[in-house]
């Protein structure tokens, strides 16, 4: 491996106009295609195997041209006080407004209040629905216009009036605070290299591929069914990564040029080493990432599979792309420990040697490893702690701020006809194997009818054949309730009884259901996903470190990270605590998919660390040190570099807080904090104390096994020439 790299890192240095122009073709091949492509929209959100989804799509084939998967919108209206929505005048100005919603092109139909029941029993507020032919993000502005339009005109006629539903929804955006996140990023790389021309290197190559991947995102998102949070998940993970690979690829250029070597020479040093790292860090990513077919949601496996995409590019272009760079840059990027005057000219003043940061700190680990062990795991339990009162759900308007309109309308339905109506059962019966259909119909409302928790169920409505029928029920508490979730587990027992005596289905479906039906699935896939991206990235650790305890301790201290993690989302975004710093205005359940996602990215975005950090530790001991002293030479290369791509990592996900998208601003916080309890806790703190407890135990790997793994070479061994001993590094410190 090391070899193979070595030679690509000099063919690119050597061959770096046309590695450029590939690079660079490439980009505007992928912006091309993304310019021509359809605006991405919403992917359509099936989960196969669950019951919500099975009566999903027997109303597609039991009621043709109903358009089950379009937009819908509830248009709701309140009467000023002490007035009614009987009221004449309200009346004529309600009907109007129908009239008027009823006429674009896209919408399928429109309920009149006053002939469907949507007048509340007090007669404050009554609501109308909207159904559109095409879903919320295939919407022409022109309908969202027209929507808005009716009710700015019913509002100036003296009623309260409010938009719900997913008619609005727009495609999410991340604000201006990604750009923050870039420019704390540029400072770091300006700090840690001390030269503008170093540091600009990452950032240029990881916007490069960003570009590359969301383009080509772009370009493939309505071919594949791409959602439109999709490409900024992928930059969200690729930029990171990418600045992260680039950082350790220059980061060992500039330590190869302290040491003597030519620049050519250097950069195939830096790829065959820092490079090797590299690939095996970015393979455990696109395996957690591609992993998450394993929960078998298209829209989740969709999500993973683009972001892993994005990530091996940027793997491609750290092993490529840089060294090519590195050789236009010259002697402009200087070895390390020499730092450019930033303002005006000048020569380069070399400082003198002397223990760094990452030195002093490893030696005091070293020293006092028990004491560091017991303090990192008692403060990352800690943090866990939340985490035990996890309360998974999917957003709805419910959880949209109070400022929205979506919001309000959802207030005040819940106002008028209580907190259930917001979230409405669907029942669909089956009664194609059944003597008589309409008894079925009929005993399955008066069965639901008996069921705790319900305040209303509508009259069946059957299809034209007669053999099917759809039957809408309301719960008495919100849609996100656990008393909401027991109700749909009832009428499924209670369908399974009707079965029995009469061969007809009865599925539960609408949104509420499908969101308990993808809470449990999610809940159901998470151990064998835990197993499968675990064991597999155990079993590559294995091969890289040539060890059993390291890659053990790796999985164990991710564990530790991500429950952290976990429990500080929960404080947050369901408890409420620094919900003003963080802008969250409404608490609630956390997304069904939060902690799966989590697992995946964290766990990869956890051994990319393990990986930079442990290889440089086993290079030196591989190379002949003590294990007390491979684990402080490792960290005195390392740690300013592990430190500085931890910092540029949690500042691009802290960038994602100020996205429009509920989903996108909890994953990037929940990955911005993982990243900081994983780098600076677990990786620096934890890891050098147990490699510590542990000596030459920790390198420890059974003969027969030593014999069986393939040689991947990853601290570069094969490219070690006489006179690379660093006796120098081994006074500092006593094992």
């Amino acid at each position: 491996m090391a070899t193979f790299l070595y030679r690509l890192g000099r063919f690119a240095f050597r061959r770096r106009h046309f590695i450029a122009l590939f690079w660079v073709a490439l980009l505007a091949l992928a912006g091309v295609g993304a310019a021509g492509a359809p605006a991405a929209g919403n992917s359509s959100f099936s989960i196969p195997g669950t019951e919500a989804q099975k009566a999903f799509d027997l109303l597609e084939e039991r009621f043709p041209g109903s358009s089950a998967d379009g937009a819908t919108a509830r248009v709701v209206f309140k009467a000023p006080a002490g007035e009614k929505m009987t009221d004449a005048d309200h009346e004529k100005t309600v009907r109007s407004t129908v009239d008027a919603l009823g006429d674009g092109t896209e919408v399928a139909r429109v309920t009149d209040p006053y002939q469907t029941g949507g007048v509340s029993e007090d007669g404050t507020v009554a609501y109308a629905s909207v159904s559109y032919k095409v879903s919320g993000m295939e919407l022409e502005d022109s309908s969202r216009d027209a929507l808005e339009g009716a009710a700015e005109d019913a509002r100036d006629a003296g009623l309260t009036v409010e938009i719900g539903g997913d008619a609005l929804q727009a495609v999410p955006h991340t604000g201006s605070a990604e750009i923050i996140g870039i420019g704390v990023a540029a400072v770091v790389l300006v700090i840690t290299f001390g030269s503008l021309l170093a540091a600009g290197l990452p950032l240029i190559t990881a916007i490069v591929g960003v570009g590359i991947g969301v383009a080509s995102i772009t370009a493939l998102a309505s071919t594949l069914d791409l959602g439109s949070t999709t490409s900024i998940l992928a930059s969200m993970i690729g930029l990171a990564v990418g600045i992260d690979y680039a950082l350790f690829v220059v980061s060992r250029y500039r330590t190869e040029l302290a040491e003597g070597r030519e620049r050519e020479e250097a950069a195939g040093r830096a790829v065959g080493t820092a490079g090797s790292a590299v690939v095996f860090a970015g393979l455990t990513v696109v395996i957690a990432l591609v992993g998450l077919a394993v929960v078998n949601i298209p829209m989740l496996t969709k999500m993973g599979v683009a972001a892993a995409g994005t990530v091996a590019i940027a793997v491609l272009i750290a092993l490529t792309l840089i060294p090519a760079l590195l050789g236009y840059a010259g002697r402009r990027v200087r070895p390390a420990g020499e730092k450019s005057k930033l303002l005006g000219g000048g020569r380069a003043a070399k400082k003198p040697q002397r223990p760094n940061m990452g030195t002093r700190w490893a030696s005091f680990v070293v020293r006092r490893p028990l004491a560091v062990l017991l303090l990192g795991v008692v403060g990352l339990g800690a943090a866990a702690v939340p985490a035990a009162s996890l309360e998974l759900g999917l957003p709805d308007d419910g959880s949209q701020p109070t400022s929205t309109t979506q919001r309000r309308a959802y207030d005040l339905l819940s106002e008028g006809f209580g907190p259930g109506f917001n979230g409405p059962l669907v029942v669909v019966v089956d009664a194609r194997n059944s003597d008589d259909p309409q008894a079925v119909f009929r005993q399955t409302g008066e069965d639901i009818k008996g069921l705790d928790n319900v305040v209303n169920v509508a009259p069946a409505q059957p299809n034209k054949a007669g053999d099917t029928a759809t039957i809408t029920v309301i719960p008495d508490s919100k849609p996100s309730s656990v008393t909401t979730e027991d109700l749909v587990h009832d009428i499924r027992d209670a369908g399974a009884d009707i079965k029995a005596g009469t061969e007809a289905d009865v599925l539960v479906t609408g949104a509420t259901a499908m969101n308990i039906d993808v809470s449990q699935k999610l809940n159901d896939a998470l151990v064998p996903y835990l197993v499968l991206v675990v064991g597999l990235a155990f079993l590559l650790l294995i091969v890289v470190f040539r060890s059993i305890l390291v890659p053990l301790k790796a999985a164990l201290g991710f564990l530790l990270s991500v429950m952290a993690a976990l429990g500080a989302v929960v404080a947050v975004y369901q408890w409420g605590w620094l919900s003003g710093l963080m802008g969250v205005e409404e608490t609630g359940p956390i997304m069904s998919m939060m902690p799966i996602f989590m697992v995946g990215v964290v766990f990869g975005l956890a051994m990319d660390y393990e990986v930079f950090l442990v290889t440089r530790i086993r290079e030196a001991y591989v190379h002949g040190e003590k294990p007390g002293q491979a684990v402080v030479t490792g960290f005195r290369y390392s740690a300013r570099v592990v430190t500085a791509a931890a910092v540029i990592m949690m500042a691009v996900f802290s960038g994602f807080i100020g996205s429009s998208d509920s989903m996108v601003r909890m994953i990037g916080f929940g990955l911005a904090i993982a990243v900081f309890f994983d780098a600076f806790v677990v990786r620096m703190a934890i890891v050098p104390a147990v490699l510590a407890l542990l000596g030459k135990k920790a390198w420890w790997l059974p003969k027969w096994l030593d014999r069986a793994l393939p040689n991947v070479d990853v601290e570069g061994e094969a490219l070690r020439t006489p006179g690379d001993t660093k006796d120098e590094d081994r006074e500092l410190v006593k094992a």
